[in-house]
């Protein structure tokens, strides 16, 4: 793991030195694991993310966007390497004297937040709003924002990536969504905005167009009700121009009829 500099040039920032030097301990058998608990401790107990953001506060900014994980999902093995990635530019530009904030998100929109509401209530999005309203379906739907913010910062902390919990945002916020309205709006000033054709996911039950990512939220093998007829066709052999004016009979020749069973 890399460590930024604090930039404290005092007694404490010399013994803090000392002491990361002897994180890896001087025992002959080595422990990769007890080696970053050691430097995961050392950088909590001495709060060294606040104090590089404390250096580098009236450094230039350095405005670094990510995208954020949905707030419905649990980490896992694909989220470690965009965030280790995630990690390194921030800590790059940190240590180059840039002012890098580093707030986690979090992804509330689309149909993943939508999918885990339907399933607790037990009924579509569309009888759901009919029952409790627009404003009641929301906010089913932001009272599951914050569901497993502690595993996510359990498990990003782990790998030694440094990002801000406490002043995280969510893209529900108004803020977030007006800044991406303002973002758009330069985008249709600049005519950098224009209308094309795409084939995509769509739902039938929800009646929207789908991410990739969410038709393949509940994406089921299942049996296709169809039938199949298979039919003997003696035939003949049309008449050519040049040739045998006729070739006899065919026996054996069969044609297949395919069809799906509409079950109504």
């Amino acid at each position: 793991m890399t460590q930024e500099r604090s930039g404290h040039n005092s007694a404490t920032e010399t013994n803090d030195v000392g002491d990361a030097a002897a994180l890896t301990g001087q025992n002959d058998q080595f422990s990769f694991v007890q080696a970053e608990h050691k430097i995961l401790k050392f950088w909590k107990d001495r709060d060294i993310f606040k104090r590089t953001l404390e250096k580098t506060a009236k450094g230039k900014p350095y405005i670094f966007y990510d995208g954020p994980p949905f707030a419905t999902g649990l980490p896992h093995h694909g989220h470690l390497v965009g965030s280790i990635l995630k990690d390194v530019v921030p800590r790059y530009f940190t240590m180059k004297g840039r002012y890098v904030e580093r707030r986690f998100g979090w992804d509330c929109h689309g149909l993943p937040i939508e999918h885990e509401i339907d399933k607790k209530l037990g009924m579509t999005a569309h009888d759901a709003v009919k029952k409790f309203g627009v404003k009641g379906y929301n906010d089913e739907c932001r009272s599951i924002v914050q569901r497993y913010t502690s595993e996510w910062e359990k498990t990003i902390t782990r790998i030694g990536r440094w990002v801000d919990f406490k002043n995280d945002y969510k893209t529900m916020d108004i803020t977030f969504m007006e800044s991406v309205w303002w973002v758009f709006k330069q985008l249709w000033d600049k005519k950098l905005v224009y209308q094309g054709t795409k084939v995509v996911p769509f739902s039938t039950a929800l009646g929207t167009v789908l991410s990739n990512f969410e038709a393949g939220l509940n994406y089921q093998d299942v049996q296709d009700p169809a039938i199949t007829i298979l039919f003997s066709w003696p035939m003949k052999m049309p008449t050519w121009p040049r040739g045998p004016q006729h070739l006899g009979h065919f026996p054996q020749t069969s044609v297949f009829v395919w069809g799906p069973i509409l079950i109504m």
